[in-house]
């Protein structure tokens, strides 16, 4: 064989070996970047770097974790007193990290708790979503991690929820801030979520207070109403989380919601902690109708008659029931409070009203509009009372502080406006174990008559003018009513012998 064979022989061999060689090597590097994996602190690290992003993203978070919570009694009183943080954080882990590793809170491929998220947007008043297992709530970025989640699909990764409770009118929920959801799957991935560095013991419920909510009508109806239905069952070991923060709505309610969570809400939107929750809502239960709760839709079997003894409760009123009163004893007379407006739905003529209904044999309690603003003084006022009346408005949302059996006598403005009255404040009073009376304004008796000749659709054709969507501005914002002594006094006549006895 000559040299030159042989040389092109020895190469051909090594050109094999060298290609079988690499392939080798290819074959074990899989298993070797996974003892790699699992004999370093590679992935700590990686995780690490991610949440060192993070934290840069918020305004370093771990280092500027605000106060979470202090005990009842001085949230009632102090609801936003500094030197309460150092009470809570020593009921509450505060993980930074200079701490101990959290290697649970850190990866989702190894030990961490399978978690379920489940949303419903099937319901007309509100879109919500329930989770539990490994939560973390960041609430400046409005987002919540459900971890390892069982129930994660790639296609459905992604949830978004504006939580409150009017869904079908846009202008409205144009204003609410949106939460997003966002499923991982329970098997390792690199999308690592951030680290916690406040843990909770007791489920989240995050709700926005930008909708209606100055009106008291909407603070009861959209709010608090679906709030107690929400989380009255954890018996106040719940934490409200609260975007679209408004204080003066947390400071006039803060003896409701004291009463259904032990610790004090949190401005959501400016929270920079990565908050780690056993459970939560995201949005709240609202059952389709107006101040009411259906008991066949409540896990619990909770109701309106239920909601109003505990309010009772929070504000501490004496009478749970109305008592007949005899009228020949002459001791004692019913108590009628009438809610009076100004500016729009006023009544022109409400002390000779007053002067009529004294005449029948009530005791009168006036309530002007600044009356009605202390909220836990005029839910005395009002359960001290055996009726209510007043011309369709928010005022007439305080009949949830009567005794059980009162009677709440509401005065329909002109334009075709029976329906909608009816709805917000008739249709809710059998369920709170009330009595309903309405009186209906008729064309005479009110101010539009002043404004328009009789020819007009204000008067001939009132539907025309909700068609055109100015009922608002015409029947409710742009009359006022001067009523029919006589005719009144004989719907009121009724009312006080329904109440009395011989």
């Amino acid at each position: 064989m000559s040299l030159s064979e042989m040389m092109g022989r020895h190469e051909g061999t090594k050109k094999s070996s060298s290609s079988a060689g690499r392939a080798a090597m290819w074959l074990l590097l899989p298993p070797l970047l996974v003892v790699i994996v699992l004999k370093t602190d590679f992935l700590p690290q990686v995780a690490r770097f991610r949440e060192t992003r993070f934290m840069n993203d918020t305004d370093e978070m771990v280092n500027t974790v605000p106060y979470t919570g202090f005990e009842n009694a001085r949230w009632q009183q102090h609801p936003h007193y500094p030197e309460a943080v150092k009470d809570y954080n020593q009921q509450n882990q505060i993980l930074t990290t200079n701490g101990p590793k959290d290697s649970s809170s850190i990866n989702s491929d190894l030990g961490a708790p399978v978690s379920k998220l489940t949303c419903n947007f099937s319901n007309p008043h509100s879109d919500t979503c329930t989770m539990e297992g490994d939560l973390r709530i960041h609430g400046k970025s409005a987002t919540v991690y459900v971890v390892a989640a069982s129930t994660h699909r790639p296609e459905n990764s992604t949830f978004i929820v504006r939580p409150y409770t009017r869904k079908w009118e846009q202008e409205t929920m144009s204003r609410i801030r949106e939460v997003t959801m966002r499923s991982m799957p329970p098997a390792f991935s690199f999308i690592i979520p951030p680290k916690c560095t406040v843990r909770h013991d007791v489920p989240a419920v995050v709700f926005s207070t930008g909708g209606c909510g100055g009106n008291f009508f909407h603070a009861m109806s959209d709010l608090i109403v679906p709030l107690y239905i929400t989380s009255r069952e954890y018996n106040g070991h719940v934490q409200f989380l609260i975007t679209d923060y408004r204080p003066e709505w947390v400071a006039k309610f803060r003896p409701i919601l004291a009463a259904l969570s032990m610790y004090p809400v949190i401005d959501f939107d400016a929270d920079t902690a990565v908050r780690c929750f056993p459970s939560a809502h995201v949005g709240l239960q609202s059952h389709n109708k107006m101040l009411a709760i259906d008991p066949s839709l409540s896990r619990n079997g909770y109701t309106m008659m239920g909601f109003r003894d505990f309010l009772r409760s929070v504000f501490s009123l004496q009478r749970p029931w109305v008592e007949p009163v005899s009228r020949s004893s002459g001791r004692q007379k019913p108590r009628l409070v009438m809610v009076l407006r100004r500016h729009s739905r006023e009544l022109t003529n409400e002390a000779e009203t007053i002067t009529a209904m004294e005449d029948l044999g009530f005791e009168v309690v006036a309530a002007l509009p600044e009356d009605v603003r202390d909220m836990g003084h005029f839910a005395g006022v009002v359960n001290s009372c055996d009726v209510m009346v007043g011309v369709h408005g928010a005022g007439l949302t305080n009949m949830v502080f009567l005794p059980h059996n009162g009677t709440v006598v509401q005065i329909v403005p002109w334009g075709d406006m029976k329906w909608a009255c009816w709805y917000d404040f008739g249709e809710p009073v059998p369920g709170m174990g009330l009595r309903y009376v309405e009186y209906e304004v008729t064309a005479e008796e009110t101010t539009l008559k002043e404004k328009y000749p009789r020819d007009h659709p204000v008067f001939t054709d009132p539907r025309s003018i909700h068609r055109q969507g100015k009922a608002w501005s015409t029947f409710l914002n742009g009359q006022n009513i001067t009523l029919d002594i006589d005719r009144f006094r004989a719907v009121m006549q009724q009312v006080f012998q329904s109440i009395t006895i011989e």
